[in-house]
């Protein structure tokens, strides 16, 4: 039996044991029932479906979503430990493939001032607003691209964490055994830029980078110090492993992951009727610290600056500018075969974040924007969500890429944009 059904059965197995003739014997022994009454199932049904509003001549369909996957999650607490479980099962029709998917596998406990979490997770930090300089965990842009939901834009990885909390400072220590990378455009449901080909491309079979090796040497460490004084939170970020997206090329122009050390620090404070937050990073990439190979990511500097308040009752506001500072940027274009597909020294990108709330909070009203002046090109996400009840949720909205240049990384993605409906019912 696969181990996701046996899963599936447990819920099953609860009610049969309620019909059990010995259920109503008291046998002395509370912990027992303590622990079967705090063992809740949740979870939804959803179906999903996604369209072009163009064809894309690289990729052979144009539905971009095609979702029909169900969620099971639940938590147990025996003793003084607590396991969880966040699972999807479903069928993908674009990728003609079945669903199956652990978000949630984990055991996690308290001693004292240090709480620990072992398994499956999702992990995230920073104050960024779908934008990422210290989150260097796993993301997934093709689902975000398609119109699931915003959840799904954080990929679960297997990992190690724990927090230790003081009275001086608190720290957060994530270790990922296992190199996690983004799932990243691979031409399977969306084509995608390649300086080799001048173009995009949309390979078949689809593209699949080289990882590093799987084993303990090539994980990943990520730590963070952390503080709050006076309504300030301040932190301190360092990682270690690799770029997050397939941006090297090995030595017989296949994409690889480079190795990667980053550095960073956060702000977020009160500031008149909103919240204002900082952060910036600086990514060291250890193979090319001169700047000097074009088939490996330059250094760079990342900065963060955002704004967000409840501009009327039930309507916030959110503002961000993010500055991507290509170092040795003169090296970068003097060792270039490609210099005209080269980002530019900064890349500049604004964002802004219209949420209204409207018929009691039963209508979500949203427009993202991502607004690039350097790589002229943009990214717009409509979406408008219809809470029918508390069981069914309606979702439609849209991904609208365009731009000037063939390369920016938005405008890559023009012939992707597409308009979607999703059909949520929670239990």
């Amino acid at each position: 039996m696969k181990p996701w059904l046996a899963l599936l059965l447990l819920p099953c197995l609860a009610v049969a044991q309620e019909d059990d003739p010995w259920a109503d014997e008291d046998w002395g022994d509370d912990e027992w029932a303590d622990e079967d009454q705090g063992m809740v199932w949740s979870g939804f049904v959803e179906g999903a479906l996604g369209t072009r509003f163009s064809e894309d001549p690289l990729v052979n369909q144009r539905e971009t979503l095609g979702d029909l996957r169900a969620r099971i999650e639940t938590e147990w607490q025996p003793e003084n430990l607590t396991v969880g479980l966040k699972a999807d099962v479903g069928y993908d029709a674009v990728e003609s493939e079945w669903i199956g998917e652990l978000r949630d596998l984990s055991v996690s406990f308290s001693r004292g001032k240090l709480d620990a979490k072992v398994g499956r997770q999702v992990q995230t930090w920073g104050t960024g607003d779908l934008l990422f300089l210290n989150d260097l965990f796993p993301k997934d842009f093709v689902s975000f691209f398609a119109g699931r939901d915003d959840e799904y834009l954080k990929a679960p990885g297997d990992a190690v964490r724990a927090t230790w909390y003081n009275d001086t400072v608190n720290a957060d220590f994530v270790w990922t055994p296992i190199f996690e990378p983004d799932v990243y455009l691979n031409g399977e449901r969306f084509s995608f830029f390649f300086p080799l080909a001048g173009g995009n491309v949309a390979p078949e079979p689809p593209l699949r980078a080289e990882c590093p090796d799987k084993d303990f040497s090539n994980g990943e460490f990520a730590l963070r110090l952390f503080k709050t004084v006076r309504g300030r939170e301040y932190a301190f970020y360092a990682y270690r492993g690799f770029f997050k997206q397939p941006s090297a090329l090995t030595p017989d122009l296949r994409p690889t992951f480079a190795p990667l050390n980053a550095y960073g620090a956060s702000l977020r404070r009160p500031a008149g009727p909103g919240l204002f937050n900082a952060e910036a990073s600086y990514y060291d990439s250890r193979d090319d610290r001169s700047g000097t190979d074009p088939f490996t990511p330059n250094d760079q500097l990342r900065l963060l600056a955002g704004y967000e308040w409840e501009a009327k009752p039930s309507f916030t506001v959110g503002f961000q500018y993010y500055l991507e500072w290509t170092l040795d940027h003169d090296d970068l274009i003097a060792n270039s075969p490609f210099p005209e597909f080269e980002p530019d020294e900064r890349r500049h990108v604004l964002t802004n974040r219209l949420t209204y709330r409207t018929g009691r909070d039963r209508y979500t009203w949203s427009m993202f924007t991502f607004l690039s002046p350097s790589d002229r090109d943009f990214y717009i996400r409509p979406s408008l969500t219809w809470r029918y009840s508390d069981e069914w949720t309606f979702t439609a909205g849209a991904n609208l890429f365009g731009g000037d240049e063939p390369q920016t990384f938005f405008n890559q993605l023009a012939d992707a944009s597409n308009i979607y409906l999703r059909v949520r019912f929670n239990y």
